[in-house]
């Protein structure tokens, strides 16, 4: 382990256009499978669970296919020794979004009165299309009650939020100020996603600066600059949720943009965390304890100072960087991967996924967290740009909690 983390602090030492970061030592399970789910104390970690039956079939028609994953992770849930009915939230990944209305209806099925809070988004790829669902499932459903804004009104299977002991779960609801449509412009569609964020979190008896973690989900089409303009103004400077900003393929109803996260409903247990070298940031944290659950932003292989940008062309080599850039954060909370339970893998290609594992089992001892790993969008161009930078190839979020690391 200590040659592990020597090599890694090697790798930020030198400068991105003198060499590629250090790999760490070779591992002998590298290429160990991850978890369909993790135990972590109070709540439940469960992969994205795919269409495919145990004997690897794939049934033919969309409904049977989304029936499967469902029960996938039923099966996953139950083997916890819990029930649907303690999943508090899902994120449901589709291929083809025009299966939405198909989806609603099989995922109706497998919830009771209280749906878990949820996001749905069309994204380029999965492991095996058309869709994928991973989850967070609480053990006690002691706390546990659904959240509605005032006036709330839809027939969706989902809950705007799901309160629990210490933590709430805030759904995507993306519909614009005009119906399904929405607006035309960019910023009152941020504006409007975020008030529905708002008043989940308001009804819940909480307010924005108990987000933990954000994630914002938007179409290629729409500005980044706007959206991060508008959301900054809603949290404080250099205190804000960890995020990852992801764009995606499509989101359900045409809607462009829409916000979904975590909070935790002691404010005293909230605390950001921020490296020493890294300026504060007006959109994001590096990283954010709910209690003893470290929550942490998107990273990807970005060297950040003076001459700052992704120098390095290939997956494998910006999953080093990325994972140093992680490191950072976890020694900043005196924390460690072995201390990870679950992680969001964001690939340009799926094509990829063998030369992302091959790096990426190599950074946890004893199980792999929980993951879900997807293609967003379609792949970018590889070419370096005239400074030499190179598209983000992969990102990685992760959660962590405190507990002891196996030996």
């Amino acid at each position: 382990m200590k040659t592990f983390l020597i090599g890694l602090l090697l790798c930020s030492a030198v400068s991105a256009q003198a060499q590629a970061p250090a790999s760490p030592q070779p591992s002998p399970d590298a290429h160990r499978a991850s978890p369909a789910s993790v135990d972590a104390g109070d709540y439940i970690y469960v992969s994205g669970q795919g269409p495919r039956s145990a004997d690897g079939g794939l049934a033919p028609t969309f409904a049977a296919q989304a029936q499967q994953a469902l029960t996938n992770l039923k099966s996953v849930v139950e083997a916890a020794g819990l029930t649907m009915d303690h999943v508090v939230y899902t994120t449901v990944y589709l291929t083809d979004m025009t299966q939405y209305g198909e989806m609603n209806r099989v995922f109706a099925e497998f919830f009771g009165k209280i749906p878990p809070a949820r996001a749905v988004l069309g994204i380029a790829g999965l492991a095996t299309p058309p869709i994928e669902i991973n989850a967070v499932a609480v053990r006690s459903l002691s706390e546990k009650r659904a959240v509605y804004p005032p006036n709330y009104k839809s027939d969706e299977p989902f809950s705007p939020g799901i309160l629990t002991h210490d933590r709430l779960f805030v759904s995507a609801m993306p519909r614009g100020p005009t119906g399904d449509k929405g607006s035309d412009d960019p910023a009152a569609q941020v504006d409007f996603a975020l008030d529905r964020m708002k008043a989940v979190v308001e009804a819940a008896g909480l307010d924005l600066g108990h987000m933990v973690f954000v994630n914002p989900f938007l179409t290629t089409q729409f500005p980044m600059r706007v959206m991060n303009q508008h959301y900054a103004r809603r949290f404080e400077f250099g205190n804000t949720p960890a995020r990852a900003t992801i764009e995606v393929a499509s989101l359900p109803g045409g809607a462009q943009i829409q916000f979904t996260g975590v909070a935790v409903r002691d404010l005293a247990k909230r605390r950001a965390v921020r490296p020493k070298n890294m300026p504060p940031s007006p959109t994001a944290s590096p990283c954010v304890f709910a209690g003893d659950t470290l929550y942490c932003s998107a990273k990807s292989g970005f060297i950040p100072g003076p001459n700052e940008g992704v120098y390095f062309s290939t997956t494998a080599l910006q999953l080093v960087q990325t994972m140093r850039n992680q490191l950072d954060n976890l020694e900043e909370a005196d924390m460690k991967f072995c201390q990870v339970v679950s992680t969001m893998v964001y690939l340009d290609d799926m094509a990829d996924t063998k030369a992302f594992d091959e790096v990426y089992g190599k950074y946890f001892r004893g199980d792999l967290p929980s993951r879900t790993t997807v293609q967003q969008i379609a792949p970018a161009d590889r070419s370096a740009d005239k400074e030499g930078h190179y598209p983000d190839l992969e990102q990685v979020s992760l959660i962590a909690i405190r507990r002891d690391c196996p030996r």
